[in-house]
């Protein structure tokens, strides 16, 4: 006898239930079952790997773009890097459950605001297998169910990933209905219309791919459509210092949204710099407006190249005047994502930390630091642009919402209200 195959709302049903009695269990039965799943990923590494490279094979096949490519592959280094931080959520502190407040309403009438999950996830990414490893673990450990559907271009990598992680869910008090994957194109669509059961949706992919799952969802978004990211040199910029820090920031990994797709540089320092710029980095492709045409050869920037996330060995070059018109420019034009600016001058550099519009804002450092694994989170379910909180790179903080508990003994609301109403006491308690 054949067994029907679940619809995608009989799978959201699934989820929703087992994320509900996720919900309730303790902190060390979640950190057991992260710990299992690491445990369960080490030990099928080769498995892992294999099926990845079946994927990057047929994806070369397919005629993959570079970036994209660079997304896919999930070598030795990277997967171990992405246990790694499956490990490190176990030790995290438990997101949910945390009193954030505690107050005395009146006289046994006590007010608690207290964090907790916010539900179903649904999970929607192009390549990156190691996202699924990443956002599975944040997804527990913060007692919410996940929804996962990569690119068709992953899907052997996920679908052993997926297989990985729900056999070692099995072998522990989490049932393993609390992560799915969907592996059709055309489920997208359909999980974009679950807002009954999917709370909160999670895109990570290319620029129109999220404008999409944005445009084409009633249920919340988190998310970055762009990741045009910015470095402006200061003219109190040290060269060597600079050199080095957009050297990593534009080539370490040119397909992360982290990665700088515009430098400004100033006018008065923009002769003895770019020179030496180019001939250190000739790997990458200079695109420059006027002035910079006049310093150093370089293909025109256009208009376009100023709002263009190339993921890729391309860097659009732009003279400015002054750390006013830098700040300007990247508030025209980029994506809120992560901006930088190299000086000594402290005041400079403030008045530009406090000027850029963007979810990051550095100095005398590398964009690449905008990650969840960098700032300690363990990991991360994506990076969100939209200026309410969450912002920046998401992790556990991101995946929990609070509710208000109310306990009295047979107060009602007409006491404190009319000619002789009584006073709340509104005292916080210890």
């Amino acid at each position: 006898m054949v067994l029907a195959t679940p619809s995608l709302t009989e799978i959201a049903q699934q989820t929703r239930n087992a994320a509900r009695q996720l919900a309730v269990l303790s902190t060390q039965d979640r950190n057991d079952a992260i710990a299992a799943i690491a445990n369960a990923l080490e030990a099928s590494q080769k498995d892992i790997i294999a099926a990845n490279q079946a994927d990057c094979g047929a994806a070369q096949a397919e005629g993959i773009s570079p970036a994209l490519y660079a997304r896919l592959k999930l070598g030795e280094t990277k997967l171990k890097g992405a246990i790694a931080g499956v490990q490190d959520v176990a030790k995290l502190p438990d997101p949910v459950g945390t009193i954030q407040i505690h107050r005395e309403l009146d006289e046994n009438l006590t007010l608690k605001r207290v964090t907790c999950p916010l539900g179903v996830l649904g999970i929607i990414f192009e390549a990156r297998p190691e996202a699924l490893i990443q956002i599975t673990s944040l997804a527990i450990k913060s007692g919410n169910g996940v929804i996962l559907k990569g690119g068709k271009e992953a899907l052997q990598s996920c679908q052993v990933l997926t297989r990985i992680i729900r056999d070692a869910l099995a072998q522990t008090k989490v049932d393993p209905n609390v992560v799915q994957l969907l592996t059709t194109r055309a489920e997208i669509r359909a999980l974009l219309d679950l807002d009954e059961y999917v709370d909160l949706i999670i895109p990570r992919g290319s620029n129109s791919f999220v404008r999409y799952v944005q445009d084409n969802t009633r249920i919340p978004v988190l998310g970055h459509a762009d990741g045009v990211c910015h470095l402006y040199v200061d003219k109190a910029a040290e060269i060597d210092k600079a050199i080095t820090v957009i050297i990593d920031a534009k080539t370490q990994y040119p397909a992360a949204c982290n990665a700088i797709e515009t430098l400004l540089i100033d006018r008065e320092i923009a002769p003895a710099f770019l020179p030496q710029l180019q001939a250190k980095m000739p790997q990458v492709e200079l695109r420059g407006d006027t002035a910079t045409q006049a310093i150093i050869k370089v293909k025109p920037a256009t208009e376009q190249d100023w709002s263009t996330e190339y993921s890729d060995l391309i860097l659009a070059v732009k003279i400015v005047d002054s750390v006013e018109a830098a700040i300007t420019h990247i508030n025209t034009y980029g994506s809120k994502h992560t901006d930088a600016i190299l000086t000594e001058d402290s005041t400079t550099a403030q008045t530009f930390l406090n000027q850029v519009d963007a979810a990051g804002v550095y100095h005398n450092c590398s964009t690449r630091f905008a990650d969840g694994f960098r700032y300690g989170f363990g990991a991360e379910v994506g990076i969100s642009t939209q200026q309410m909180p969450p912002r920046g790179p998401v992790g556990l903080e991101g995946l929990v919402t609070y509710k208000y508990q109310v306990v009295g003994n047979g107060q009602i609301a007409a006491t404190y209200s009319g000619e002789n109403a009584k006073s709340f006491t509104h005292k916080d308690i210890e």
